[in-house]
């Protein structure tokens, strides 16, 4: 017998070979019929595969992360069985699952999928899953798996079989199509009750330019109509909401094939943006004790040499430019620089924690097929600090810096929200992270501390820390569900190290700081392209470009809406003048589109009695008021940053 210890801490025992479904049938018929695969042990399984020891177990389902991702993968299998239906001979590359749905990347030679083949995969699709076939997991020796991809002359698999170790590789079958695949799958695809082709793109094999381009074929799946109905109609609202749509057409920015892709140009609303952000950050920061500090776009090989950032990071970096026979890098990150000022003076324990913050302008070079709007780009303006602390200081400022993060959130009408601590993999030490295992573990227990104490929600991923230690990954959603990943807050043990940072402690002797790196606003560029989605380009008051357009109903009363345009200036308001010669409804129109906050309309009776008949974005006609209330009301919600 073998033990089965549920997420409720009771213990069950089972004959060894017991499947997950089983277990779950044992527990409720009801549970089985939903059930899409098992964590056993932390990891996820196939609901059929034997379990042949004790385990920790839990069932997921629709309604897990994990239970959804299994679904989007099994799907993208059966999506690939209907192509390889209609286009025989189709090779494929790689199929995973998205956030929202899946992809596969496929070869089919000289053949294009057209909105008619769209219609033919789904309704093969729909067909397929009525077959209710059951994911069958098969393990392979590595040469019976060279031997059925080279007889189906499949270079594809062969590559991905290069690097699998032999003895852990595993394919799957469901109906008519095998695939090479880890797994795991939910249990058949009767499961899949709705489903839609969203989109056919064009993807390089590996992501290389070089390489040949194959077709990308998207999809979604659900076990339910009621869900993809709730989906078509969120993607209708976030196709209103789209960033580079709204950008476009309220002037935030642009982008121009002679500056290079993935390069950004602010225009004057957008720059009003960026400023208002950066005067937010630096309050904060100030009233937080943050020093400002400024460094330059490029620097030395050897400084990226000394970070790790060159061998751990080479690929997202700019080629180097050789200058009087060395070799500098655009700057991809502030951190190094940011050591050698903490390096240039000698320092104290009772300098610390000594936080130094900047905006700092980085540069990565982003795959081009990867490069979207605002929100993968190749010029980044980032809200980032350093804060040099004792161990013993570290939670009281890794909390503090949490704790911006939810007060910023509650500024920009942020609900829903959650950290993710992320952990490093102790299987690739000395290769994607800083080998030092002990200091792996000591920080990630101090960072989950702070965490559970300040009772902030997060959980927790293994294999996505940074390499030179744990870190916070801020994931948050706009108004419409959509989720972003904000920003980080990381923990660095290995660069003072590096770097030789000391400082003199209250014994006398040089110590070695911690360090955190955090970046609570993220960059511009993501930042604002997420505001945009989550206002739908109707930004707050404080945040709006412009916050007050003045509509004179005629000419005859120019000279006084000039006198008030004056008077809102000079207490600080963002103000124009409507002067076109149109009618007034097509002037409250044309704002009203322009996403203004506020609108003051002026005739004969406003002008008489200093006033204007105001009206509010999305709240129509608010009636008369004076220009001194009109001038206090608004500066009182701009300075408060306050949402109407």
């Amino acid at each position: 017998m073998i033990n089965i210890t549920l997420p409720d801490g009771n213990v069950k025992q089972y004959e060894s070979g017991v499947s997950s479904m089983d277990i779950a049938k044992s527990i409720s018929e009801g549970l089985a019929r939903k059930v899409l695969v098992a964590e056993v042990n932390g990891e996820v399984w196939d609901m059929s595969r034997p379990i042949t020891s004790d385990a920790t177990f839990k069932l997921l389902t629709w309604d897990d992360d994990l239970g959804k991702n299994t679904f989007w993968h099994s799907s993208a299998h059966l999506m690939a069985e209907a192509v390889e239906a209609i286009y025989p001979g189709v090779k494929f590359w790689v199929g995973p699952p998205l956030e929202h749905g899946f992809y596969y990347d496929m070869d089919l030679g000289d053949r294009k999928i057209t909105e008619d083949d769209v219609a033919k995969i789904e309704a093969k699709m729909n067909e397929l899953v009525k077959q209710n076939a059951t994911f069958i997991r098969s393990e392979k020796s590595k040469s019976d798996a060279i031997a059925y991809f080279t007889e189906k002359g499949d270079e594809y698999k062969l590559d991905l079989l290069q690097n699998l170790e032999d003895g852990n590789i595993t394919f799957y079958q469901q109906g008519n199509f095998t695939d090479l695949c880890r797994g795991p799958h939910i249990p058949n695809t009767g499961h899949i009750k709705a489903l839609k082709i969203t989109n056919v793109a064009g993807a390089y094999w590996k992501g290389d330019e070089k390489n040949k381009q194959l077709t990308r074929l998207y999809g979604i799946t659900f076990p339910n109509n009621k869900l993809l109905e709730e989906y078509n109609t969120m993607m209708e609202e976030a196709r209103k909401r789209d960033h580079r749509k709204l950008g476009k057409e309220l002037g935030i920015y642009t982008m121009n094939d002679d500056i290079g892709s993935g390069l950004i140009l602010w225009m004057p609303n957008g720059a009003v943006i960026i400023e208002e952000l950066e005067k937010l950050a630096k309050e904060t920061e100030d009233e937080a004790g943050y020093k400002r500090v400024v460094t330059p776009h490029i620097a030395k090989e050897n400084l990226y040499l000394t970070s790790g950032h060159l061998p751990y990071y080479a690929e997202s970096m700019f080629p180097p430019m050789e200058i009087d026979g060395e070799k500098y890098y655009l700057k991809a990150m502030n951190c190094p620089h940011h050591h050698k000022i903490f390096d240039a003076e000698p320092r104290s324990y009772r300098d610390m924690p000594l936080r130094l913050a900047e905006y700092g302008t980085c540069y990565r070079y982003e795959q081009s097929g990867e490069l979207f709007g605002l929100m993968r780009v190749r010029c980044l303006h980032m809200n980032d600090a350093h804060i040099y602390c004792t161990k013993e200081q570290f939670a009281e400022e890794f909390k503090a810096v949490n704790d911006m993060y939810i007060k910023y959130f509650k500024i920009f009408g942020i609900e829903k929200y959650v950290m993710r601590l992320s952990l490093h993999d102790p299987e690739q030490l000395g290769k994607k992270y800083v080998n030092e295992p002990e200091l792996w573990i000591e920080t990630e227990d101090m960072v989950r501390q702070v965490m559970i104490e300040a009772k902030v929600p997060f959980v927790e991923v293994k294999g996505e820390g940074a390499f030179y230690g744990p870190k916070i990954d801020v994931q948050i959603w706009s108004a419409i569900g959509r989720e972003f990943t904000l920003a980080t807050n990381q923990v660095d043990f290995a660069q003072s190290r590096r770097f030789k940072l000391t400082y003199n402690s209250s014994e006398n002797k040089p110590d070695i700081p911690l360090i955190i790196h955090r970046a609570p606003l993220g960059t511009h560029e993501r930042f604002i392209g997420f505001l945009l989605e989550h206002y739908a380009g109707k930004f707050p008051l404080w945040l709006a470009p412009l916050q007050c357009k003045l509509l004179p109903i005629s000419d005859k009363f120019m000279d006084y809406t000039q006198q008030v345009c004056k008077q809102m200036r000079a207490a600080g308001i963002r103000v124009e003048i409507d002067d076109r010669s149109e009618k007034i409804g097509k002037k409250i129109r044309d704002t009203e589109l322009s996403k203004t906050p506020y609108m003051l309309v002026i005739g004969e009776k406003e002008m008489a009695e200093a006033s204007g008949s105001l009206r509010i974005q999305g709240k129509g006609d608010q009636g008369m008021i004076t220009i001194h209330d009109l001038i206090t009301r608004m500066k009182d919600l701009i300075s408060n940053r306050i949402t109407e």
